[in-house]
Parts: C-alpha cells; sequence; structure tokens
C-alpha cells in the first residue's frame, strides 16, 4: 500500500475499506477535489504530510491548496453553480 493514506493521507478512507473486507470505491473527497482542478496540490501535500507527519513542514503547500481551493470557489459562485 502506498504511503499516502485518504483524506489527509490520501487512501486513507480507501485504505480502512480494504481492511475491512468492502469493494474498493473512489472516495468522495478525493472525488470532490478532483472536480475542482487542485487534485495535483492535494496529493503533493498528502505526500508532504506523510514524509514529515507534521503540517508545519507543508505549509507552502497548505497555502497553495488553500488558493486553488479558494479561486474554484470565486468560480463556482456561492451556491455551488458555475457563475455565468
Amino acid at each position: 500500500m502506498s504511503a499516502r493514506g485518504g483524506h489527509g493521507t490520501r487512501g486513507g478512507h480507501r485504505q480502512r475499506q480494504e481492511e475491512e473486507g468492502e469493494e474498493e470505491e473512489e472516495d468522495p473527497v478525493d472525488r470532490m477535489i478532483a472536480k475542482t482542478g487542485c487534485a495535483h496540490i492535494h496529493h503533493a501535500l498528502q505526500d508532504c504530510m506523510a514524509q514529515h507527519q507534521d503540517w508545519r513542514q507543508c505549509q507552502p503547500l497548505v497555502q497553495e491548496f488553500k488558493r486553488c481551493m479558494q479561486g474554484q470557489r470565486r468560480e463556482r459562485g456561492p451556491t455551488g453553480t458555475s457563475a455565468p
């Protein structure tokens, strides 16, 4: 299994499913993040967290992910639908 887990350690939700013998399904959090276009930053952040085990060591990626997600929120508007 990868060093990455699910949300927070990419695959964490998936890892629990596998450990419990459930079928592998895409994590809804991962699916939502993939739709934002920020997944590559999220995965890099998860790798950083897995490597360092300290979010403070990953602050540049935390801030980059935050900016990406905020940009997506502005594009979608307050209701979550695409802005005209």
